[in-house]
């Protein structure tokens, strides 16, 4: 049965807000750019938080919660794969669970591979775990991106020690196939490399795209990888600060039980009670809701985009909220969200800040209602030819 989808909030509420996709800019500003959405809370989530509000539940986080069970659960349901709860752990965010395990399994100076063009902080996370960035971009088939197998291979030969995995990857929303996932596992084998996969957009994938997960990609993802995930981008809980990290081996279970416990309690107390409603089965039908309604506004911003901006290049992304879009063509610069900022009022992420890759694209959050998708593209269709 087809999933209604759901409905966006209205501008008036949103701008009511005081998260930063809608306090960073003047109102007059439409907000494109941070990885926020604008759907109602799932029902689920709203309850848990009311309820623990009323009865005063807001001190530190537990030693033991449901999460794990719940994410297992969830993972099974949606993806076909059920993670060891045992095996997994919680930290704030997904951001600072891939830095505490780079810190451990890599020494200082080491090379990680990133695969641009890529979600900008990965950059600053492999320097903050004391790292050094090592580039292999996303090979362009034509069609779509994948893993430069060879490229990494070549990289982690030459003496690069792990790999931060974007799956699926932020900005393109390209959903790694299982072949490709498994050869990146038997590569890292091969080298004595660790994979870390971010996995946060992973409940967002479109249902014909398929997912995953890169521990469940073959005998050696498990033995070689970390997967690090949340409910924050697909429920819009950001500011409640959960995530989990996740091992699939015995060897990497210990890399996790060794983490020093504040990592684990930096956790939000709100954050375990709201992710552990997310992925429950009641939250199912809203995210089955959800997933329609990006499904509606990845395919109306690729019809927008053809009538009205028919120099731009875009593809629609399998998983996420997020667009990827090539402007190059209409001649406005290596960083085309500037002036799309400034003239047009509309505020896109800046396509450089992903990689050298980035240059003359822009990130456009379509995770919002279609009146304000085609508003938009409506305030940028003057900058052609001006």
């Amino acid at each position: 049965m087809t999933a209604t989808p759901l409905r966006a909030l209205p501008l008036d509420v949103l701008r009511r807000r005081s998260s930063e996709k809608w306090r960073e800019y003047p109102a007059e500003i439409l907000p494109l750019f941070v990885a926020e959405t604008d759907f109602p809370l799932a029902p689920a989530i709203s309850a848990a938080l009311e309820r623990a509000v009323r009865i005063g539940d807001t001190g530190y986080v537990a030693s033991q919660t449901p999460l794990p069970e719940a994410y297992a659960a969830f993972a099974e349901r949606r993806f076909g794969w059920r993670p060891d709860p045992a095996r997994i752990r919680t930290t704030a965010d997904v951001s600072m669970g891939v830095v505490e395990i780079l810190r451990r399994e890599i020494a200082p100076g080491e090379r990680v591979v990133v695969t641009p063009p890529v979600y900008p902080p990965f950059f600053d996370l492999v320097d903050e775990a004391g790292g050094v960035v090592e580039r292999v971009p996303l090979r362009d088939t034509g069609s779509g991106w994948e893993l430069d197998l060879d490229g990494i291979e070549a990289a982690l030969t030459a003496g690069a020690r792990a790999v931060l995995l974007c799956n699926p990857h932020n900005p393109t929303g390209s959903v790694h196939t299982l072949e490709s996932l498994a050869g990146l596992a038997e590569i890292a084998e091969r080298h004595g490399a660790v994979v870390v996969s971010d996995e946060i957009h992973a409940p967002l994938v479109q249902p014909d795209a398929g997912f995953t997960p890169f521990l469940a990609a073959s005998d050696a993802a498990a033995r070689v990888g970390f997967a690090v995930t949340s409910a924050s981008k697909a429920f819009n809980l950001a500011g409640l600060k959960c995530a989990l990290m996740i091992a699939a081996s015995d060897e990497k279970t210990a890399i996790l039980r060794g983490l020093p416990v504040e990592v684990e309690w930096r956790t939000g107390q709100f954050g375990v009670l709201a992710a552990v409603a997310a992925f429950s089965p009641e939250s199912d039908a809203w995210l089955d809701g959800l997933l329609a309604a990006l499904d509606e506004n990845r395919r109306l911003l690729g019809d927008l985009l053809t009538e009205h901006l028919p120099g731009s290049r875009y593809r629609m992304p399998d998983a996420g909220y997020l667009a990827w879009i090539d402007l190059s063509d209409l001649g406005w610069g290596d960083n085309p969200a500037k002036r799309i900022l400034r003239e047009a009022k509309v505020a896109l992420h800046f396509g450089p800040a992903f990689g050298a890759e980035g240059r003359g694209h822009v990130r456009l959050n379509f995770g919002t209602s279609p009146e304000i998708i085609r508003e938009a593209v409506q305030r940028i269709v003057p900058l052609v030819g001006a």
